[in-house]
C-alpha cells in the first residue's frame, strides 16, 4: 500500500469522522454570540488547534499517550463529558441570553441643575472568542480520542519520516476543513430568524447530547474491556 494512499486514507477517515454537515449545525450556538471579525478568528484558530492536534498523533501519538498514562478510550470519555456538560442546556433551552443594551432614556431640555450627567449606555458584550475556542469548539466538539487515536493508528502503519511528512499534509488540509465549516457557520447563523435560531439551538442540543452520550459509551466500554483484557 502507498504512501500517498495512507494519507488520501486518513484525510478521509477524519472528514468522514468529523461529518462537516452534522458539525455545522452543532457550531451555531457556539459562534452566535461573535461578531464576523471574532467568527474569522475562530475558524482561523480552529484550524490551527486541528492542525497541531493530528500533527501531535501523527508524530508523538502513542509515546506520548504512554508516557501520560492516557489511553485513547479515557480520551473519548472525557470528550463525552465535557460535551455532555455543554450539550443540555441546549437541549433544555435554558442557556443564558446575552442582555440587550439599555439606552438612557432621552431628554429634551438641558441636563439638571446639580451638574449630573444622564447615565451611559450599558452594553453587554460577549465573551472573548478565546473563552471557547479550545472547549467546546476544538475538543470535543471537532477532535477528540477517535481523532487521536486514527492519526496515531496510521502513523504506525506508514513507519518512516517521509510517510509521516505526507500524513502531516493530510493532517493540515483537514484542520482547513474543520475552519471553513466554523467560517460557513457564520454566514448561516447570520441569514436565521431568532425563532430559527431557539430551534436549531435546542435540536442542536439534542444532537450534541447524542453525541456525548455515544462518546461516554464508548470510552467506558473500551476501558472495561481493557481492563478485562489485563485482568
Amino acid at each position: 500500500m502507498s504512501i500517498t494512499y495512507e494519507a488520501l486514507a486518513l484525510f478521509l477517515a477524519l472528514v468522514g469522522l468529523y461529518s462537516p454537515v452534522a458539525a455545522l449545525s452543532s457550531y451555531l450556538p457556539v459562534v452566535r454570540p461573535f461578531g464576523h471579525a471574532e467568527q474569522v478568528r475562530l475558524a482561523a484558530g480552529l484550524t490551527l488547534n486541528v492542525a497541531i492536534f493530528v500533527l501531535a498523533a501523527i508524530w508523538v501519538g502513542d509515546p506520548l499517550l504512554e508516557l501520560l498514562g492516557i489511553s485513547p478510550a479515557a480520551l473519548t470519555a472525557t470528550g463525552g463529558i465535557a460535551l455532555i456538560l455543554a450539550a443540555v442546556p441546549m437541549m433544555r433551552g435554558s442557556q443564558p441570553e446575552p442582555s440587550p443594551a439599555v439606552e438612557p432614556p432621552p431628554t429634551a431640555g438641558p441636563p439638571p441643575a446639580s451638574g449630573r450627567e444622564p447615565p451611559a449606555s450599558v452594553a453587554v458584550t460577549a465573551p472573548p472568542a478565546r473563552k471557547v475556542l479550545f472547549t467546546p469548539l476544538t475538543f470535543p466538539l471537532t477532535v477528540g480520542g477517535a481523532t487521536f487515536a486514527i492519526g496515531a493508528a496510521t502513523s504506525a502503519d506508514v513507519g518512516d519520516n517521509s510517510g509521516r511528512l505526507l500524513l502531516s499534509i493530510a493532517a493540515v488540509a483537514y484542520g482547513v476543513v474543520t475552519g471553513l465549516t466554523v467560517y460557513a457557520a457564520g454566514h448561516v447563523e447570520r441569514r436565521i430568524s431568532p425563532a430559527a435560531s431557539q430551534f436549531l439551538d435546542r435540536l442542536a442540543g439534542i444532537l450534541l447530547t447524542c453525541i456525548a452520550v455515544i462518546l461516554l459509551a464508548n470510552g467506558f466500554t473500551d476501558l472495561v474491556l481493557a481492563r478485562a483484557g489485563h485482568g
